[in-house]
């Protein structure tokens, strides 16, 4: 991970809300989740940093619970998994999943060529229902752009080199002190 610099809350949100906008017309707008996440974060970390990952780094990032949109079939279950796990997974599941999961399915689809885009980050899992059952609640954890991240390694656009710009609420001082992932794998449970 690389820092590139530190930034105020209102920074941070102000291009979250300016790229990602929660009165957005289309059907698949969830924005206010990941709206409501970054307020969370900051009442939890008060510290932001935009970073450059790369494809390690965004392939071991923790993703919480997700129902796929509302569809028929779990994504991540509530025990959570990184990013390169639910890609995985999506490779078992095939073809399968954009009919049971349409809404899920339109998003990661739109990733196929879309111009890479920020993610919002925090150094460990926050304080909200979809992250309360994470096995391992520490590393870098998901506050918005899921299908980003999943869609980019389905579509094989994490080469290496790729570095993918983030904000992460809870940065510590120091850039020697950024958190590593750790070894042990978050694998979801019933069928992970």
């Amino acid at each position: 991970m690389r820092i590139l610099d530190r930034l105020d809350f209102d920074t941070v949100l102000r291009l979250y809300r300016r790229d990602h906008p929660v009165d957005r017309e289309h059907e698949d707008n969830s924005n206010s989740d990941g709206d409501a996440h970054l307020l969370t974060a900051e009442g939890m970390f008060g510290s932001w940093g935009r970073v450059l990952l790369d494809r390690r780094e965004v392939l071991d990032t923790v993703l919480p619970w997700h129902l796929g949109e509302g569809g028929e079939l779990e994504l991540v279950s509530t025990a959570g998994m990184t990013v390169a796990e639910a890609a995985a997974r999506l490779r078992r599941i095939g073809d399968g999943y954009p009919r049971l999961n349409p809404s899920c399915g339109r998003k990661l689809s739109r990733q196929a060529g879309a111009p890479f885009t920020p993610v919002f980050l925090s150094t460990s899992a926050i304080d909200s229902t979809d992250y309360q059952g994470l096995r391992r609640p520490d590393g870098l954890t998901h506050l918005d752009g899921l299908h980003r991240m999943i869609a980019w390694e389905l579509y094989g656009r994490l080469v290496p080199g790729v570095e993918i710009e983030a904000y992460v609420a809870g940065l510590p001082a120091g850039a020697d002190a950024v958190p590593k992932p750790g070894p042990v794998g978050y694998g979801a449970r019933a069928g992970g």
